[in-house]
């Protein structure tokens, strides 16, 4: 993927994206997507942020055809401050986008947020970056989805998305936004409820831990029991949520869900899915072809990147909900103009009685000094052109003896070169098996078919417990992440005949 800028945007090299709620930072540069550890002021960089559902209020107006292009803004603030209820003493950040519809009406969705909650988010980020420059709200975030092709565009959508501060749950349809509702299971909601169902505050890390990794699927029965009531409720209130919503905008059915969380996959959800809701779900995790080396990333981050490319190519296609815009160029500025224009005044005021007198001088000296300097120059310019031409005679002759000494020494050194890789180089294939071996028999998982080509691995696993194919994977990637291009699991099945869980591990040796 690369980074394709409007006219307006031709200086910007990088997209910076952030969450500004964990104070959490990605780079996407050289076509690497990766963390960074502190923000700077650089207008290079093109600065993308988000903010929750829950710190943002939303409506739908709708207004007529025949309303002048000019009067659109004006009205739907208006229509903000009627239909949400706003106090009309106070200012409010207001901003919209056009729904794609052929009625004889056209259709906004108007996004609201008060000033003071962006201050309380970005001020402290304005002194470092200076500017920001896109805020969209986190449910138009899942829009870059459907211009980007990663899902298709004529089906249904529902996304619950759990972060650390917020848990919402969102509905597209045909690639359309149509309504999003916060529900109070944030991540740090749910560890709250934990800690209260068993009576005594249990320790923060242990618990996301055991969460990330384990889920509803977990051994220990205090947090699977816990776990399993908690969500139980999460789900309730997303099927209460999801009702509104087919009886609200006439749906017919919700064709999938996309359930994920800013720490990673929540294993055992999508039973639950199925239990609840009787919806087909799937992780929220997806290609977006876009180069990053860690294991897992919010996946609002990615949404973030794409929601800027496209924000490039087309300002009015997302809502912006900045205060903080870049400042212009110093050329497009009213006070850079001003000060370009009286300092071109002042030199050709200055400069028009004297160009003449001076210039009738200056030239007759020039030509005086310059004929003097062309008589040296014409004699020393024949005695180097003689031996010049020796010189390049004796060259011409050296240049042919190089020649064939390197061709002789091209041959000889490509040749050492392949022995000693053959010699120091080579890996034996044996002993990457025998590590292998080793480390899949410490987990409890078994091969009972394996296959090499050039330095991939194809390794057919068995196990009685599919968390066994993930920690083996964990331990190789952490313990050999020198070694390894890509550790992968292709596909994970139970055998319907028996217990066992098989799959199959994709080893590329660097």
């Amino acid at each position: 993927m690369f980074l394709k800028k409007s006219p307006s945007e031709s200086t910007v090299k990088n997209v910076v994206t952030l969450n500004a709620y964990r104070e959490k930072s990605y780079a996407f540069k050289n076509d690497l997507f990766k963390p960074i550890d502190k923000l700077t002021y650089n207008t290079s960089n093109f600065i993308t942020s988000y903010v929750s559902n829950k710190d943002i209020i939303s409506t739908t107006v709708h207004l007529s055809r025949s309303i002048p292009e000019e009067d659109i803004a004006d009205i739907l603030d208006i229509k903000a401050y009627e239909e949400l209820g706003l106090d009309q003493s106070n200012t409010y950040i207001i901003s919209s986008t056009e729904v794609e519809t052929a009625g004889e009406e056209r259709e906004y969705h108007v996004f609201v947020i008060e000033p003071e909650s962006l201050d309380e988010l970005y001020l402290p980020i304005k002194e470092q970056t200076k500017y920001v420059d896109l805020i969209v709200p986190a449910p138009l975030l899942y829009k870059s989805l459907y211009t980007k092709e990663i899902l298709q565009d004529n089906t249904t959508h529902c996304f619950v998305y759990f972060t650390q501060n917020d848990a919402f749950v969102t509905v597209y349809s045909n690639g359309q936004y149509l309504y999003s509702k916060s529900i109070e299971y944030s991540l740090e909601q749910i560890y709250d409820k934990y800690c209260e169902s068993i009576g005594e505050k249990v320790d923060e890390k242990e618990f996301y831990t055991i969460l990330e990794s384990e889920g509803l699927k977990t051994t220990n029965n205090d947090y699977q029991q816990n776990f399993m009531k908690i969500f139980a409720e999460v789900f309730i209130t997303i099927n209460d949520i999801i009702i509104y919503a087919k009886r609200a905008f006439n749906l017919d059915t919700i064709d999938q869900m996309f359930i994920g969380s800013e720490k990673g996959p929540i294993i055992g959800l999508d039973d639950y899915s199925q239990n609840y809701l009787g919806l087909n779900s799937s992780d929220f995790n997806f290609n977006y072809h876009v180069t990053n080396e860690e294991w897992y990333t919010d996946q609002l981050q990615y949404l973030m990147l794409l929601s800027s490319f496209d924000y490039m190519e087309d300002e009015s296609s997302l809502v912006n909900l900045t205060m903080y815009p870049r400042a212009p160029s110093f050329v497009n500025r009213a006070s850079g103009q001003f000060i370009i224009s009286t300092f071109a005044a002042v030199s050709l005021s200055l400069a028009y009685p004297l160009v003449y007198l001076v210039g009738s001088y200056v030239n007759d000296a020039k030509i005086y000094a310059l004929n003097i300097e062309n008589n040296k120059l014409t004699a020393e310019s024949t005695k180097y052109k003689k031996i010049l031409s020796e010189k390049k005679t004796k060259i011409k002759g050296l240049d042919e003896k190089i020649k064939v000494l390197s061709t002789k020494y091209d041959g000889k050194s490509k040749t050492l070169t392949a022995i000693y890789d053959k010699k120091v180089n080579y890996r034996l294939k044996s002993g990457t098996f025998h590590i292998i071996a080793e480390e899949l028999n410490k987990f409890e998982v078994n091969v009972d078919r394996l296959r090499t080509e050039k330095d991939t691995l194809w390794l057919s696993l068995v196990s009685t417990d599919d968390r066994k194919f993930t920690e083996v994977i964990k331990y190789m990637s952490d313990t050999h992440f020198d070694e390894i291009t890509e550790i992968n699991i292709e596909r994970i099945q139970k055998d319907p005949g028996n217990n066992y869980y098989k799959g199959l591990l994709k080893v590329e040796l660097k």
